[in-house]
């Protein structure tokens, strides 16, 4: 029998008065990173038995667009690595590094 080991990564999220994110910190004790400040938090859970995806996407109030922008585009090829580590499926990873290219281009990321 093997001892489990568990970690931990936990959120702290200050809210305004209408409940909208002011500050966003993060704790992961494992890897050395003891609340931090963040603009924006995705997070998604898959449940197995409803065979669904979970989502919390949080952003500060005074996160700036343009840094939305690059969030989003490097969290999509982020997701093609991943995919690629998950299925071994190089088509579709190829396919997804096309779009994230095209994602770059369109919101003229790449100079």
């Amino acid at each position: 029998m093997s001892d489990l080991i568990t970690s931990e990564i936990k959120f702290e999220i200050e809210l305004d008065s209408n409940r909208v994110p002011e500050k966003l910190f993060w704790t992961a004790e494992d890897g050395g990173i003891a609340k931090e400040e963040a603009k924006a938090i995705m997070l998604s859970i898959w449940d197995s038995k409803a065979k669904e995806t979970m989502r919390i996407d949080l952003w500060t109030k005074d996160m700036p667009v343009d840094e939305m922008k690059i969030f989003f585009h490097q969290t999509l090829v982020a997701m093609s690595d991943t995919f690629k580590r998950a299925t071994d499926d190089e088509k579709m990873t190829n396919t997804m590094k096309d779009f994230c290219d095209y994602f770059a281009e369109k919101l003229e990321l790449v100079k």
